[in-house]
């Protein structure tokens, strides 16, 4: 007696199982599940694969993400404890990682997650040796120098979610204080995610009209309109959203999934990513840092040289001797 199945369906070729855009997200913490919402819903992925060392919220994730399958595009969404359901993939998302604390800098978390980085990153490239790699954990500064050690990939594979954050965060602000959505407002904010990050303020504009033109004072501690409060929001955003919910996800998420969307469809879109400066602004060492970016099917494929004011050269540098004198000592 043959199946329904066999009764309804005749095969005619054996279906090709090798998905051509698969990505996979290390960690299903909530970080790492609203990236995985945000990517179902922009139809990035023909496979989605989720690794976590938490066997039954793994399994659980996974089921309510397939049974919204008649809502998204995507055909396959797997998961395992194990790297090697990770296999073939072309973008690799960790966010696995000891969680900030409240009050808890990022710089602080660094050695608890530079030893989770070393348990999982070289069985990922082993399954996926022509993998981009972007990293989320924090402090993702540091852990992206760290996961381009560990892993042997070229640098231009491995990629920091660094300021991208930082800047829409910018980029928000600048827009509530104008009034203007903040596609049409553009500034960018480099160096450290973190404490340290630099806002470039001779860059700011709508629509060409650089707001330092306005009011050169503007970003200093001499403006009455105090702009500089901005970026005081920009670093404390985090810290405060810990307070508020324990966690920060949503924002973060659709970051992420604005540069897989980049690296994906080779766009080759500019974002402030961090990816190695050695040799830029005048720093010797091997330290990972946002900087304006072209992101496309091969990772960084290119950088855009910014002109710095003096101010805010010493400012990036300072963000650089402040990641050094953390990552100087890391033992991995």
């Amino acid at each position: 007696m043959s199946t329904v199945k066999e009764q309804l369906i005749e095969k005619l070729t054996e279906e090709d199982k090798i998905s051509q855009r698969k990505i996979t997200i290390i960690g299903t913490g909530a970080v790492g599940m609203a990236c995985a919402i945000c990517i179902l819903l922009k139809d990035l992925a023909d496979e989605l694969a989720l690794v976590d060392v938490t066997e039954d919220k793994l399994k659980g994730e996974m089921m309510d993400l397939q049974h919204g399958s008649l809502f998204f595009n995507t055909s396959k969404i797997v998961s395992g404890k194990d790297c090697s359901v990770s296999a073939n993939s072309k973008v690799i998302i960790v966010t696995a990682g000891a969680r900030q604390q409240q009050g808890e800098s990022r710089l602080s978390l660094v050695q608890r997650n530079v030893n989770i980085m070393k348990t999982i990153i070289p069985a990922l490239v082993h399954h996926s040796p022509d993998c981009k790699m972007l990293i989320v954990t924090n402090p993702v500064d540091i852990l992206t120098y760290v996961v381009w050690k560990l892993s042997g990939l070229p640098v231009t594979r491995v990629i920091g979610s660094g300021c991208n954050l930082d800047s829409a965060r910018f980029r928000y602000l600048i827009g509530e204080k104008l009034g203007v959505h903040p596609t049409s407002c553009h500034g960018w904010i480099i160096g450290e995610h973190g404490d340290s990050s630099v806002p470039l303020w001779s860059g700011v504009n709508v629509a060409g009209v650089a707001l330092k033109t306005l009011d050169p004072k503007l970003g200093t501690d001499s403006d009455t309109d105090q702009w500089k409060d901005i970026h005081r929001q920009v670093v404390e955003s985090a810290y405060e959203i810990i307070k508020l919910k324990g966690h920060t996800s949503w924002a973060i998420g659709l970051s992420v999934t604005d540069l897989v969307e980049s690296i994906l469809k080779n766009l080759r879109r500019v974002h402030p990513v961090s990816t190695l400066v050695k040799g830029l602004h005048g720093i010797k060492e091997e330290i990972f840092l946002s900087i304006p970016c072209i992101l496309g099917q091969n990772g960084v494929s290119d950088i855009v040289k910014v002109n710095l004011n003096p101010e805010e050269d010493a400012l990036f540098k300072k963000s650089a001797n402040t990641l050094w004198n953390v990552q100087k000592d890391l033992v991995f």
